[in-house]
């Protein structure tokens, strides 16, 4: 054997072993960040008939959801922003279990939002119906006695457009893809059939009609105090090795930067200065780029594009 062939073959011994030590490293960190944020598993496939699929495979739903970093902070953002209505805040403090198991209620809410973006539609309506059978008993009165039940159609609307204003803003910020204006429309479009079929009677169908709801609900909206000892346990988080806090740091301030300015006045969240602003941005895309590259399928980890599912 020549000196070049013992060249190449080591050459491609060191690939071989520089390949499976990447694929380990990778498989570990992708169990690891599911399991953190509540994604225990790997994930089920897609279903890509269109005949089957709740969302059609092309729709701009499942590019939008397809982004798990911009859909971590755009979530981030939009339990801050539905803290802000007295009537929902009144049944997560009185119906959920946020405190004692924050990581169930986030596994069931991303198991939720998996299974309507990317099954079939049977299994889509199959958690659909938990969903309602579960708000069905979800009822009771705030503090100040205003009876509430997680049934009325305008809660249902509130908590839509809080979700789908922030999956916006994640995505167009933090996302892997441009955004035209008809695709913000297409996107509210088609997330109105999920709303429909919680119960919501109306919900904004276009940005310009997303943007006049939130200025006519804001005089419904207020800071109790059931929101700020949420707010506070949202930005405090459950973890506590230091870079869980610094991933938990940037995630919370990019979602804080994402509200409008109307909700972070109403949550009294800190401004963020320029300088810190400058920070922010840069150190959160980097971020979403690790996290993107770990939450890829770890067979198709080497890859140059791959799809994946929160």
């Amino acid at each position: 054997m020549g000196m070049g062939s013992v060249i190449d073959e080591a050459r491609q011994r060191g690939n071989e072993a520089s390949t499976e030590l990447l694929t380990n490293l990778h498989s570990t960190l992708n169990q690891g960040l599911r399991t953190s944020i509540g994604l225990p598993g790997d994930p089920p496939p897609p279903c890509m008939d269109p005949n089957l699929a709740y969302f059609s495979p092309d729709s701009i739903v499942r590019q939008i959801h397809a982004d798990l970093p911009s859909m971590l902070i755009g979530g981030l953002a939009s339990l801050l922003m539905q803290m802000l209505h007295p009537l929902a805040m009144a049944g997560v403090a009185q119906h959920s279990a946020y405190r004692s198991d924050p990581l169930g209620r986030l596994e069931r809410t991303a198991f939720f939002i998996g299974i309507t973006s990317f099954g079939t539609a049977d299994d889509a309506q199959q958690a659909i119906d938990l969903v309602n059978k579960i708000h069905a008993s979800v009822q009771g009165t705030t503090s100040d006695g205003r009876p509430y039940r997680a049934t009325d159609p305008d809660l249902i609307t509130w908590v839509h457009a809080a979700e789908v204003s922030c999956f916006l803003a994640g995505a167009e910020r933090y996302g892997s893809i441009e955004l035209s204006e008809a695709d913000k429309d297409d996107y509210l479009k088609e997330m109105s059939k999920i709303a429909f079929a919680l119960g919501a009677t109306w919900v904004p169908m276009t940005n310009r009609e997303l943007a006049e709801y939130f200025v006519a609900i804001q005089p419904e909206l207020e800071f109790t105090r059931e929101a700020r000892q949420a707010r506070n346990f949202v930005l405090k988080g459950v973890r506590r090795l230091p870079h869980e806090l610094a991933t938990h740091l940037t995630l919370t301030t990019a979602a804080q930067a994402l509200l409008p300015p109307w909700a972070q006045r109403q949550l009294h969240l800190p401004r963020i200065a320029i300088v810190d602003r400058l920070t922010v941005e840069p150190t959160a895309q980097r971020l979403s780029a690790l996290l993107r590259w770990i939450a890829r399928d770890p067979k198709a980890v080497h890859e140059p594009e791959s799809a994946m599912q929160p």
